[in-house]
């Protein structure tokens, strides 16, 4: 079910946050408990999409706690953001990027087909991973065609807490065998 936050007249839509859609996204997280990402919204707008979520991580999945967010739980909450923003916009057809695509083609593609490529990081000031706020967008969509259809997503993103901690950087995705797209003859 859609709920669309009122729209600041700049053509501007805004998804409030949707926890059962979240709940679901966070499915392949239950083990060994990472379900970092707590909240998040989603605003679209002049063709592109942005994600804001809220996160707390009480204790590390795989090391003692370091008393701050590190790389590995960086790469794990942003894809969770990830995810669910490309969910959100395929439930609400929110965007032309994703217009061939159904839940039920999110539900199949999300693990196995939803790559990251490059991840590029630079952290700043450390953050309290205890209760923390971040942000992924799409910045470019490209499509290739060699072997297999791909969309390739780039996606800037940031974390930050409230006493200034702050990292930020840019990932591409790889969207392999994207509903809509086929393989061109050669």
């Amino acid at each position: 079910m859609m709920t669309v936050l009122p729209n600041n007249n700049s053509g501007e839509t805004n998804f409030a946050n949707d926890p059962a859609l979240l709940s679901d996204v966070l499915r392949p997280y239950a083990r060994p408990k990472t379900e970092y990402l707590k909240s998040a919204t989603v605003a679209v707008s002049d063709g592109l999409a942005s994600a804001e979520g809220r996160f707390a991580i009480p204790f590390p999945c795989y090391i003692d706690d370091t008393g701050h967010l590190n790389s590995v739980e960086v790469n794990i909450c942003f894809n969770q953001l990830m995810y669910y923003l490309i969910a959100k916009c395929v439930q609400e057809r929110a965007l032309s990027a994703f217009d061939a695509w159904s839940m039920e083609d999110y539900w199949a593609k999300q693990l196995p087909d939803i790559l990251i490529a490059r991840f590029s990081s630079n952290f700043k000031r450390p953050i309290d991973s205890a209760d923390f706020s971040g942000e992924v967008s799409f910045a470019e969509f490209a499509e290739t065609n060699r072997s297999r259809p791909v969309l390739k997503v780039d996606m800037p993103w940031r974390f930050w807490d409230e006493n200034g901690g702050y990292a930020e950087g840019e990932v591409r995705m790889a969207l392999v065998d994207p509903p809509g797209m086929k393989l061109r003859a050669a």
